[in-house]
């Protein structure tokens, strides 16, 4: 009987140790993940600031005039470059793509921005940025977990400026601005990557880009407000 006490005393010390790591660890990652989701919907909504503020813009009237001919946009609310001698440029979005046959837009999945430049650059800017994808091509590369702009795909500047005219053809199309103003951001060669992290505390579970946009297997009700804006404005 003594030695079957000491065992039961074993099983129950040993349980609660399990249960304070357990509850240790879950603890440490709970505000973790409420931060990343806190920081998804932002983007998102920032996102729909930042599609509207270039939509008001008479100078991006071609942008206005070819949106239905974009299969998805890449939406970055800051895209931020400079520094001192190494210069750069980074920042996070999201895709959305256009179901062409009935105007609906996908669930949003999360995207980084970045590249790395030598040469004299002092000071710093940070650019509102939309990326046309207008090729089958432009998104597949963005089913991949990362690709150059410029090197897998071919990316170009947009025309800006009122009665900017011109039959442009790339994957993407860019357009940037800056303090409300035509920034000419220069992408070509910067490195699209999957935020994986994003995409995972956004829908709840570990999820591929592919199935965001096409195989449509999650859904997140903080992505109304954006999908039902891009919709209304792209007919």
């Amino acid at each position: 009987m003594r030695r079957k006490g000491q065992s039961l005393l074993f099983i129950g010390a040993f349980v609660t140790v399990l249960l304070f790591i357990f509850g240790v660890l879950f603890t440490a990652a709970t505000p973790v993940m409420a931060a990343d989701q806190n920081e998804a919907q932002g983007i998102v909504d920032r996102a729909r600031v930042t599609f509207n503020e270039f939509m008001r813009d008479s100078n991006y009237g071609w942008l206005h005039e070819h949106l239905k001919e974009a299969k998805g946009l890449l939406i970055f609310p800051q895209v931020i470059k400079g520094g001192f001698f190494l210069g750069g440029s980074g920042g996070t979005g999201v895709l959305v793509v256009r179901n062409a046959k009935t105007g609906d837009w996908s669930e949003p999945a999360f995207y980084t921005i970045g590249s790395v430049t030598f040469g004299l650059q002092i000071g710093g800017e940070a650019a509102e940025v939309i990326m046309m994808a207008m090729s089958q091509k432009a998104i597949d590369s963005l089913f991949a977990s990362s690709f150059k702009l410029g090197g897998d795909t071919s990316i170009t500047l947009g025309p800006v400026g009122a009665g900017a005219k011109g039959n442009i053809t790339a994957d993407f199309i860019s357009f940037a601005k800056s303090k409300g103003l035509y920034a000419g951001l220069n992408l070509e060669g910067s490195v699209v990557d999957v935020r994986d992290s994003l995409n995972r505390a956004y829908y709840a579970k570990e999820v591929r880009p592919v199935e965001i946009v096409v195989e449509k297997k999650v859904s997140n009700r903080g992505s109304s407000e954006l999908r039902t804006t891009l919709k209304k404005t792209v007919k």
